[in-house]
């Protein structure tokens, strides 16, 4: 049998056995070992999502797992393979799909949102979301390997190069992964938050920061890049205090990537664009690529990834594990360990 943790709504789960679902044609079955809790899940848990969800259904994405099963019509995929899932379902057919971004399909369906998610001991999912994984990456963070990719695809939208000065606004789980993987490729970072804890945690993992309540953001900036302003910024709060600040950092012609998810329209200071020439780039979820990059990263064992992981709970404790994030800005990355 398949134990699996269903959202039943009200800020609910509920522990069921429910029959595994047999792998159709292009898909495989999944034993999956852990999934993260990401603050799109959070939003399901507060309802805020209810009208793309099938109460009650498994909700859940970040995740890890190892191939138990096989449907027709599948290639390159073997059973006992390790694995991680990019959880899009694009239709293929609209214009964006044709253009190439079908990461952005005008019709998607986001795994665990709109279908039934990774909270539970076995998942069925088209294969051709399905990545391999090498041994050397751990099983519990190689349930990282999905926001990792968000930060990867975040540095190619910003077209970042070495050498280059960015600042990152925002010391959450993105925030944090967006830094690591600037640092690790090659740029000066400088990571804006005002949470101690998560100051800490940065500069123990050797990443610049600074607390824009006790120091001047904008001064410090402009300090560190000789006058000129930094190349990138990376909003990655959804705050209007960060909308605000953002256009003040960058050098002429320097870009600014919206990562994080505004629930209302900012005020921004256009002006700003054209006295500097600055350009906006929206970045959302991953490519093919990003995942093909997040794993590479993830199995070089240079990013200190571990050091994201909160805590891990027992499907059976989903409930404490979410509640565990109720208004807890310490909290970085908490997983749930759906089978051994």
């Amino acid at each position: 049998m398949n134990k699996a943790a269903l959202y039943t709504g009200n800020q609910n789960f509920e522990i069921k056995e429910v029959k595994p679902k047999v792998p159709g044609e292009g898909q495989v079955r999944i034993k999956v070992s852990h999934c993260g809790i990401c603050g799109t899940d959070l939003h399901i848990f507060h309802g805020k999502m209810d009208a793309r969800v099938s109460i009650p259904q498994p909700i859940g994405h970040e995740m890890s797992g190892i191939i138990t099963e096989i449907g027709d019509e599948v290639d390159g995929l073997t059973v006992g393979d390790r694995v991680v899932v990019r959880p899009l379902d694009w239709c293929g057919e609209c214009p964006a799909c044709k253009n190439g971004f079908t990461h952005i399909c005008q019709k998607l369906k986001f795994l665990g949102i709109d279908t039934p998610g990774a909270f539970q001991s076995h998942w069925s999912v088209p294969a051709r979301v399905v990545h391999k994984i090498p041994d050397s990456i751990p099983m519990d963070i190689a349930a990282l390997i999905e926001p990792l990719a968000v930060a990867c695809h975040d540095l190619r939208i910003a077209e970042a190069k070495s050498g280059e000065y960015a600042v990152v606004l925002g010391g959450g789980p993105i925030g944090m992964l967006i830094a690591m993987t600037a640092r690790h490729q090659g740029l000066r970072v400088l990571l804006s938050e005002i949470n101690p804890v998560r100051l800490a945690l940065a500069a123990e993992i050797g990443i610049d920061t600074i607390n824009p309540k006790e120091q001047d953001l904008v001064k410090t900036v402009w300090k560190n890049t000789g006058n000129a302003g930094a190349d990138i910024v990376f909003e990655a709060t959804a705050t209007q205090a960060a909308a605000s600040v953002m256009t003040e950092l960058p050098r002429c012609r320097g870009r600014i990537v919206t990562v994080g998810i505004f629930s209302q329209p900012p005020q921004i200071d256009l002006f700003k664009f054209f006295w500097r020439e600055l350009q906006l780039r929206g970045a959302r979820v991953y490519e093919e690529a990003d995942y093909e990059t997040a794993i590479e990263m993830a199995a070089q064992n240079t990013l200190p990834l571990d050091k994201l992981i909160t805590r891990v709970y027992p499907l059976e404790q989903i409930q404490q594990a979410f509640e565990s994030l109720e208004n807890n800005a310490n909290a970085m990355k908490v997983l749930v360990q759906c089978s051994k």
